[in-house]
């Protein structure tokens, strides 16, 4: 059927569907915002005027009707780095196809004050946004997101540890607000379980890890894991704590770690496992120009499977996370907080967060263990 156009060849209105279909323009407004108090007959006849008048209702017509804005509010940090880039953009599409519209401010972890943030929120206050997706990769982040007082629906993307209890930090959200309130997150846990795994089954005994930096939930979760996993499998393991997550800083210290195992003429472990990508790309770098060769001398795994790994020399072994999956999951948070859509399930959880696989992309930089 060819679409009506509306009066003058402007967009049709809720008035036009509501005269093509011989009901008051509330009615019109009740179907379109999927209201039970509707008969069946009536819903069709107003969907049908809708079809033949090529009629989409815009986000103010839905907000008057419905009393919400139609528009999330979105506070972020860790940009700099690849996953909560593409988190974010999973989130704006779901989104738009939810005829959301998504209000941003991205914020630099480090500097982001419980009174910066919550600024940002008084601003979206403003706004009158419906519902809060905080991204919030740092211990400070993680708990001013949970001691902001919004009384809004609010989901967290954050990790399961960190120096900041989840428990105590959720303690602070008001019990009548803590039920509008969802966790999301990758399964970081699991993913170091399979690389474990994996290294086991190669038979390395002795590894040395490298930390991501203190403040970030992600390096501490990655790190906990870890060093759990290496006493349940008796693999003899080396912290080298990091303060960032840069690949200068690991190929500085990985310098450093070479030297000194030299100067004592110790045995290097066989494995390196890095809380990220780029600290790899540096371990790599300090190797080779040691002339230790990967995995017949040092094995070799990373986090986060960054773009390009797959093409280093030779190709990492890394974990890859879903972060478009991740974006999907706090996105279907939201809509079930609003009443939109059914609670989402997870595979996995632990300490109230809902989990989102991550893989472990196995390549040429793990190989057995040297003896």
């Amino acid at each position: 059927m060819t679409a009506v156009k509306g009066r003058g060849g402007k967009r049709p209105s809720m008035f036009e569907v509501a005269k093509l279909a011989g009901v008051s323009h509330q009615t019109v407004s009740r179907v379109i915002n999927h209201s039970p108090d509707v008969s069946e007959a009536t819903r069709a006849k107003v969907q049908a005027a809708i079809d033949r008048l090529g009629y989409r209702p815009s986000n103010s017509a839905r907000a008057l009707a419905s009393q919400r804005s139609r528009t999330i509010g979105l506070i972020a940090g860790g940009l700099r780095f690849f996953g909560p880039i593409s988190a974010i953009s999973s989130i704006e599409t779901m989104a738009r196809a939810h005829e959301l519209f998504m209000s941003v401010m991205l914020v630099h972890e480090a500097f982001c004050s419980q009174k910066d943030f919550e600024t940002l929120c008084d601003t979206f206050d403003e706004q009158n946004v419906d519902a809060f997706i905080f991204l919030t990769p740092t211990d400070a982040m993680f708990s001013a997101a949970c001691h902001a007082p919004v009384q809004q629906p609010r989901v967290l993307i954050t990790s399961t540890h960190g120096a900041v209890d989840i428990r105590t930090a959720m303690a602070a959200i008001r019990p009548m607000d803590q039920r509008k309130v969802a966790l999301v997150g990758i399964d970081q846990w699991g993913a170091m379980a399979e690389v474990m795994r994996l290294v086991a089954e190669y038979g390395h005994r002795r590894a040395l890890y490298f930390a991501g930096p203190q403040e970030w939930r992600d390096a501490g979760t990655r790190l906990a894991a870890w060093r759990q996993l290496c006493a349940e499998h008796a693999v003899e393991c080396v912290v080298e704590q990091c303060e960032s997550w840069e690949s200068a800083e690991a190929y500085t210290r990985m310098n450093h770690v070479l030297e000194d195992f030299g100067s004592r003429g110790a045995a290097l472990p066989s494995l390196v496992v890095t809380a990220n990508d780029s600290q790899a790309v540096g371990v790599m770098r300090a190797l080779h120009e040691h002339r230790l060769r990967i995995p017949q001398d040092v094995s070799l795994v990373g986090f986060d499977d960054m773009p390009a790994m797959d093409n280093m020399l030779p190709p990492l072994t890394t974990v890859r996370p879903d972060f478009e999956q991740l974006g999907v999951a706090a996105m279907k948070q939201v809509l079930h907080l609003l009443g939109e859509g059914p609670e989402p399930t997870f595979a996995a959880a632990s300490h109230g967060v809902g989990l989102v696989p991550a893989k472990v992309m196995l390549r040429n930089s793990l190989g057995p263990a040297a003896h």
